[in-house]
């Protein structure tokens, strides 16, 4: 039985769009990251690049099921001692929705090397205008 392995060359990429008003955070996440993945394809290899293109709007619009808002918190390290920083999910939704959303996505994708180039594929917007119009984006279906 041969067995299909994808190589970088013959890929096909297309581009998606998502609306994620009125969705919770991490199932927008887990599907974008499957598509920028490519798993949604019967062409997935787990050491290529078969991803697609992912454009997500109105992440202000994004939603936190719970008491997420208030008890979950966004925390980094600015690199100095005693330089950790945290922010809560609720002022981060309010300021910075397009940050969580990316940084939740980067979660769920690889952390190596083809991991930071699917995320280069990944185009997030606060609101319904993004400047990828002359990909012809095709609306993505949140299952």
């Amino acid at each position: 039985m041969k067995t299909y392995m994808a190589h970088a060359e013959t890929v096909e990429r297309k581009w998606y769009v998502v609306d994620a008003a009125g969705v919770p955070l991490g199932r927008l996440a887990s599907r974008v990251a499957s598509v920028l993945r490519g798993k949604n394809k019967p062409t997935f290899t787990p050491n290529v690049d078969t991803g697609d293109f992912v454009i997500v709007i109105n992440t202000d619009k994004a939603v936190l099921t719970g008491k997420k808002l208030e008890n979950k918190f966004y925390r980094y390290h600015t690199g100095y001692i005693g330089g950790l920083k945290e922010i809560s999910y609720k002022k981060m939704m309010e300021e910075k929705s397009d940050l969580a959303v990316y940084e939740a996505v980067k979660g769920m994708l690889p952390k190596n090397s083809l991991g930071r180039v699917m995320l280069k594929k990944l185009k997030v917007y606060k609101g319904a205008d993004h400047n990828h119009a002359a990909q012809k984006p095709e609306v993505l279906k949140l299952d």
